[in-house]
């Protein structure tokens, strides 16, 4: 559930400046193609940015992570929060 919905007792503040033009690419490609397999990928593109969010690039990057249409990090980054 926390990865549709990340942590109820820990929400993530998101920067306006981490939604880049290449994050949001990232993650639309993920979204509508239901393939997640560029997390990582988007990972690195938000730290690029400055994201020092550790929970943002933890899902990202977690090996152990199941992403979904609904993947929390994906949504803010997509503004469908």
């Amino acid at each position: 559930m926390r990865g549709i919905y990340g942590n109820p007792f820990r929400p993530v503040m998101f920067s306006p400046a981490w939604r880049t033009d290449t994050a949001v690419s990232l993650a639309r490609g993920m979204y509508e193609s239901r393939d997640f397999s560029a997390m990582p990928i988007l990972a690195d593109a938000l730290q690029d940015t400055g994201c020092d969010n550790d929970d943002i690039r933890k899902h990202c990057r977690g090996s152990n992570q199941v992403h979904v249409r609904g993947c929390w990090v994906v949504d803010v980054v997509l503004r469908r929060e």
